[in-house]
């Protein structure tokens, strides 16, 4: 297993928790950030009329999410300067996509997800149902969202990461959090 990233940093949860806002917040404090690539795989997927959206074929899907998931923190972990970096989600959301919607694991899944690590703080943000909206991009229910949630939260303990959920409250209440947590604030 490689040496804890400890620069890098998950915030995960079920859709539409506001992950995406809070990212964006914490870019524009200048601090280096990974947009989810699930959403910008679906974008691209219904540009094309792909098949590797969920609700057409969710193992493609799965399978573009985790390979563009390693791109990315390959990119980011080896990227020189970065003191600290921000995910939409990390690669073990793509195991715990898979088994919301319980298809197998693929064991090279797991291998390489055991072998490229993130801090082990894992920041969680639960679900919010006066916030949660859908879209073109988003077309779970807001039980779905819960499953989800809980999925993925079980998902990243099972692989030895602490979860620290991020109270509801204001982006910039969320963002202190999580500076705070980080030794960043």
């Amino acid at each position: 297993m490689e040496k804890e990233s400890s620069h890098l940093y998950i915030i995960t949860g079920g859709p539409g928790a506001g992950k995406t806002t809070l990212l964006e917040a914490l870019h524009k404090n200048g601090y280096v950030t990974a947009p989810e690539e699930g959403r910008r795989i679906i974008r691209e997927q219904l540009q094309m009329n792909g098949e590797g959206v969920p609700w057409k074929n969710r193992i493609l899907f799965a399978e573009l999410m985790f390979d563009a998931s390693v791109k990315t923190y390959q990119k980011i972990r080896n990227k020189k300067g970065v003191k600290t970096a921000f995910f939409d989600r990390g690669i073990l959301d793509t195991i715990g996509y898979l088994r919301t919607e319980n298809i197998p694991v693929p064991e090279e899944m797991k291998t390489r997800a055991l072998k490229m690590t993130y801090q082990k703080k894992v920041f969680i943000l639960p679900p919010w149902n006066e916030i949660y909206e859908n879209d073109p991009e988003r077309k779970q229910s807001p039980e779905q969202a819960v499953h989800t949630f809980n999925c993925i939260r079980e998902t990243y303990l099972e692989y030895g990461y602490q979860i620290i959920e991020v109270p509801r409250d204001t982006v910039e209440q969320r963002v202190r959090f999580i500076l705070k947590m980080t030794g960043n604030g």
